[in-house]
């Protein structure tokens, strides 16, 4: 009787020391939430709501029809395809061209491997804004401007995929692979048969990472189309800014209704998301 009454003394103490710790992470919780709530609620105000001093915080008349004035205002079905194919696009020739180099550069020996791969470690060293001039002038020296490819192709490899991806691979038992070999298995069965599949975590995290840098990428769509029907959704709701004034609840609508898909992946998926982001934190 006295182990049980000494035990549940202890689970209270614990409990009361965690308290401080609760209470943080419940503000913590509050604040992070707390635009999505402001967003949510914007859209259903109207213009004079939005920009009332001091703020309203509850509308008092719901405006639905913000949500319909997003698809007069921009081609919203159009460029939520062309955001889709582009984010499919770009995250699966990166799970492909960044596990075949990474693989590369962790198993296979070759004259010069790891004076490329520090080349390859330079890019990470520059800023992406560096790059766009060069990959503009590239997009219209081909014809591509205001076209599908001119958003994928410039985003279907990644150095820090290639990085990502090369730690997984030299973490893998090189038995398995010298076992393979024995039986005849050449580089490339071994890659796709045998290291793919171990590199399943390390995959997930890079799908993951590329999925939504992709999805919400907005200065290279804004670069390369102009065209509002070639646009992805980052690019046409940062058209709907205007130079003078805003309409913030249709701004926020269409936001909302961009960031819904990733919203309803992530519930779906919420544990291999939280899986990918905490191996990509170890890895890199």
């Amino acid at each position: 009787m006295s182990d049980a009454t000494d035990t549940t003394r202890q689970a209270r103490s614990r409990q009361g020391r965690l308290w401080p710790a609760h209470v943080a992470l419940c503000l913590g919780a509050v604040v992070t939430v707390f635009p999505l709530l402001w967003q949510v609620l914007t859209s259903f105000k109207s213009f004079g709501e939005s920009t009332r001093t001091p703020p309203t915080v509850w509308p008092q008349h719901w405006e639905w029809s913000n949500y319909s004035k997003v698809f007069e205002s921009i081609p919203f079905t159009d460029q939520f395809v062309n955001t889709l194919l582009m984010t499919l696009l770009r995250t699966a020739a990166q799970l492909l061209l960044c596990s075949l180099a990474a693989y590369a550069f962790a198993r296979i020996r070759f004259p010069g491997r790891n004076a490329i791969f520090l080349g390859f470690l330079a890019v990470l060293m520059v800023p992406g804004q560096l790059f766009l001039l060069p990959q503009y002038q590239i997009m219209q020296e081909l014809g591509w401007l205001n076209s599908l490819q001119a958003l994928v192709v410039p985003g279907m490899f990644s150095a820090f995929g290639t990085f990502l991806l090369r730690q997984f691979f030299m973490g893998l038992p090189a038995e398995v692979e010298e076992a393979a070999r024995l039986d005849g298995a050449n580089p490339f069965t071994v890659y796709w048969r045998i290291a793919l599949p171990l590199a399943r975590p390390g995959l997930l995290a890079l799908g993951i990472l590329t999925f939504l840098w992709s999805w919400n990428d907005l200065m290279w769509p804004l670069v390369v189309n102009n065209d509002p029907e070639s646009m992805p959704l980052s690019a046409g709701l940062a058209s709907l800014q205007g130079a003078h004034a805003t309409n913030y609840p249709v701004l926020m609508a269409g936001s909302l209704l961009a960031t819904l898909p990733v919203v309803v992946l992530f519930v779906v998926m919420q544990r291999q998301f939280i899986q990918g982001i905490a191996f990509s934190g170890m890895k890199s």
